[in-house]
C-alpha cells in the first residue's frame, strides 16, 4: 500500500506546481504533509477498521484512544467526555492547545459511523488508482485523518506554539445521545469560547463549501374519525381517518413544497381499525377491513429548514391546516425540535472567502458556497449560533451511509494540505 501512497503523492503534487502564490512556511507544511502522508494513510486504516458503530460503545472508544494517541504526541492535552449508562454512548474526544495568537479554532470531527456491528464488515481496500473503500472511510474517518495530518504538519514546524485549537469528536453525530442538553452540552459551551469552528465532513468536491446546513426536527400527526360501514362513508359516517390524514399530508405538500430549502417527509403513516405507532423506535402495526371506515391514523415525519424563522413559519401553517378537519374526523399536530440549523451568515462567508484565496494561492480554483439543501443537519449545526463556520472540509467520495462507502484518494491528499494551509492562516489572523 505505501508504494500506491507514494505515488498519488507525486502524481498530485503537479496540481501544485503551475499556480502557487504561497509564502516559503507554507511551502514547508506542503512538504511536511507529504512526508507525513503514508503514516497519515496508515492511520486512516487502522481507524477505518475498527467498526465503531454509534452503539458500539467500545469501538467508539478503540477509535477514540487511536486518534487521543497521535494528538498527544503533538502537545495536546486530551480529555474523554463520558456520557451516563444510560444513554448507552461512548462520549467524546477532546484534545486541546491553548495560544495567545490568531483566531481560536474549534476543529470538529465524530468517531461513530452508521454501520453497526451486525451490518456486513467492509474493511479499507484499495479498488483502484482514484478509490477506497472503508466502512466510514467518508463519513467521516477520512475527515478526522485530515485534521490530525495538519496537526502533525503544523507541530513538526513549530507552528502551534501560539495556536489556540479545540479538537472535539464527537462519539453519536450519527445518532446522538437523548437528552441532547447531556450528549451536546459540554461541546456547546466550549464552542462558545472559540471564534471559528470548522467541521471536517466530506467534501463536495474542491471548488464547494457549506457556509450552511439545514435543520431537522420531527413532527407527529394523530386523526380521529367515526368507525363505521364503509357504506356511509362521505355521508352520515363521515370520512374517516385515513381520508383526513391523506387531505392533510397532500395539502402540506400544495402549500409549502415550492419553498425553497423546506421539506418535510411522511416517513411513517399507518392508519386502520387497530392501530398502534412507536415512533421513537420508527415503527408500528395496524389490521383492518375494507368494510370498516378507519377510527385512527398516526403519521410521522421530518421538518428540514435553512432558519428559524422559516421553521416557525412553517409549523403554523400546518397547524392551520390540521384545523380544517373533514367532516367526521378531528386530527392535532405535535412538533419536536432536533438539530437546529446553520444559517448562512456574513461571518461564514467571510470564512469561505478565506478559503478560496487559500485555493487560489495554491492553483486549485476558487471555492464557492454550496447548496445548503444538498446537505442534511450535522452537529456543527449546534454553535453555528455561537461562531463563524464552515463545514465540508473533510475527505471527498461516496456512498456515505451506504455498503461500499468509498473515498477519492487522488483528491484526499489535496484536500488534506489546503485544509492545513488554511488552518495556518486562520491561526496566524491571515485574511
Amino acid at each position: 500500500m505505501r508504494k500506491y501512497i507514494v505515488a498519488c503523492i507525486f502524481t498530485f503534487f503537479g496540481i501544485f506546481s503551475s499556480a502557487q502564490n504561497i509564502q516559503p512556511i507554507e511551502q514547508k507544511l506542503i512538504n511536511k504533509i507529504e512526508a507525513n502522508y503514508p503514516s497519515m494513510m496508515d492511520l486512516l486504516k487502522n481507524s477505518v477498521n475498527i467498526n465503531s458503530g454509534t452503539f458500539n460503545v467500545a469501538g467508539v472508544k478503540a477509535v477514540g484512544q487511536l486518534y487521543a494517541k497521535e494528538l498527544e504526541k503533538l502537545g495536546f492535552t486530551i480529555e474523554w467526555i463520558n456520557m451516563p449508562d444510560s444513554m448507552k454512548r461512548a462520549g467524546h474526544l477532546v484534545a486541546t492547545r491553548k495560544g495567545n495568537k490568531g483566531k481560536k479554532l474549534l476543529l470538529l470531527g465524530h468517531l461513530d459511523t452508521v454501520f453497526e456491528p451486525d451490518m456486513p464488515a467492509n474493511p479499507f481496500t484499495i479498488l483502484n488508482d482514484s478509490t477506497i473503500t472503508g466502512q466510514g472511510i467518508n463519513d467521516m474517518k477520512g475527515g478526522d485523518v485530515i485534521i490530525i495530518a495538519a496537526m502533525k504538519a503544523m507541530y513538526e514546524l513549530n507552528l502551534l506554539n501560539n495556536a489556540t485549537i479545540t479538537i472535539y469528536m464527537t462519539g453519536d453525530e450519527e445518532n446522538a445521545g437523548e437528552p441532547r442538553t447531556i450528549s451536546r452540552g459540554d461541546f456547546i459551551e466550549r464552542a462558545k469560547q472559540h471564534d471559528v469552528v470548522l467541521a471536517f465532513e466530506g467534501a463536495a468536491g474542491l471548488n464547494t463549501i457549506a457556509t450552511a446546513r439545514r435543520g431537522s426536527s420531527s413532527w407527529e400527526l394523530i386523526v380521529e374519525g367515526k368507525q363505521g360501514h364503509s357504506s356511509g362513508v362521505f355521508g352520515t359516517a363521515g370520512y374517516g381517518a385515513i381520508y383526513e390524514a391523506a387531505r392533510i399530508v397532500n395539502s402540506f405538500r400544495e402549500t409549502l413544497s415550492k419553498e425553497p430549502y423546506l421539506t418535510f417527509n411522511p416517513g411513517i403513516f399507518i392508519g386502520g381499525s387497530e392501530v398502534s405507532a412507536n415512533f421513537e423506535q420508527q415503527r408500528g402495526e395496524a389490521s383492518g377491513k375494507t368494510n370498516i371506515i378507519s377510527p385512527k391514523t398516526y403519521v410521522n415525519g421530518d421538518l428540514r429548514f435553512l432558519k428559524e424563522e422559516q421553521k416557525l413559519n412553517a409549523r403554523n401553517a400546518m397547524r392551520k391546516i390540521v384545523s380544517a378537519s373533514l367532516p367526521g374526523a378531528k386530527a392535532s399536530i405535535h412538533f419536536q425540535d432536533g438539530i437546529p440549523s446553520m444559517a448562512p451568515t456574513k461571518g461564514n462567508e467571510a470564512l469561505a472567502n478565506i478559503l478560496s484565496k487559500t485555493s487560489e494561492d495554491m492553483g486549485l480554483g476558487k471555492v464557492v458556497p454550496g447548496n445548503p439543501g444538498s446537505r442534511g443537519a450535522g452537529d456543527i449545526s449546534y454553535v453555528a449560533a455561537y461562531a463563524d463556520c464552515l463545514d465540508g472540509l473533510g475527505a471527498a467520495g461516496k456512498g456515505a451511509h451506504a455498503p461500499g462507502e468509498t473515498l477519492d484518494s487522488k483528491l484526499f491528499p489535496v484536500l488534506m494540505k489546503r485544509a492545513t494551509l488554511f488552518i495556518h492562516r486562520l491561526t496566524q489572523g491571515i485574511n
